[in-house]
């Protein structure tokens, strides 16, 4: 005796493909679908009378909307949580901008080391390493000066008191990383590193292990969903010996 071969999964869909607009959250969940096995069967609104129509009739607010065995799953976060991913809420923190970026640094320092010394195993690998992530890091505070300088202002205690320090902060870590980077000026890049980052640590110190604060760290920029703790107290710690480190091999 044969047997067939199982009935496939079925859902089913609802997103915007319009002439003038492609809903991307649509595409993802056609994808999604496919990946964990189902055929899907695609219904696609067209026009916004259209989407306007399908939204109050269902009574829901957006699109796209996936059906599963009859029962409405909702938009592409909710159907990532049907299939057990995480979905970031609002105000949930996450690692992984800060991960991100020691380690893309960590391969550019060796990226380095390779193109310059031929192997990876150098003295100077830590030491770029710590000048890239400054750099890095500094970037993602320029992308929006004004909104790292804003939530800078929950616990930093120089900004606190010269509000103007929290716009001068990102151009002080970046240049001083690019000047440690290139070996320049070591009497500018190493005092400056020192300062930020011995006033940054105290401050972060003091906001999470003394006062006990739930804060979110402006390392990588404003809007930053990386919580205030170990993290950051460790990227100014890096500051401060790598503009020690500087400082004592250019007075050697």
């Amino acid at each position: 005796m044969t047997t067939g071969s199982p009935a496939r999964k079925h859902a089913t869909l609802w997103r915007m493909v319009m002439p003038g607009h492609l809903c991307p959250f649509g595409l993802k969940s056609k994808w999604l679908l496919r990946h964990k096995g189902y055929t899907v069967e695609d219904h696609h609104l067209t026009s916004r009378a259209e989407t306007d129509a399908f939204m109050r009739d269902e009574g829901v607010e957006t699109t796209p909307q996936t059906f599963i065995g009859g029962e409405r799953i909702g938009g592409y976060d909710a159907l990532r949580a049907h299939f057990g991913y995480r979905v970031m809420k609002e105000g949930d923190t996450s690692y992984r901008p800060v991960i991100a970026i020691f380690a893309v640094a960590a391969l550019m320092s060796l990226a380095l080391a390779w193109l310059v010394e031929g192997t990876l195993v150098v003295p100077g690998v830590p030491e770029r390493f710590i000048a890239i992530s400054m750099v890095l890091l500094g970037l993602q505070k320029l992308q929006d000066v004004e909104g790292f300088s804003t939530m800078f202002l929950n616990y930093d205690l120089l900004a606190r008191r010269v509000v103007p320090y929290g716009y001068v902060y990102p151009y002080a870590e970046t240049g001083a990383g690019l000047l440690m980077l290139a070996g320049l000026l070591p009497w500018l890049s190493a005092p400056v590193a020192l300062a930020i980052g011995t006033v940054g640590a105290v401050s972060v110190f003091k906001a999470v292990y003394v006062e006990r604060r739930e804060l979110k760290c402006a390392c990588v920029g404003g809007g930053s969903s990386v919580p205030l703790g170990f993290v950051s107290l460790t990227e100014n710690l890096m500051m401060i010996v790598m503009a020690l480190w500087v400082g004592l091999r250019a007075l050697a």
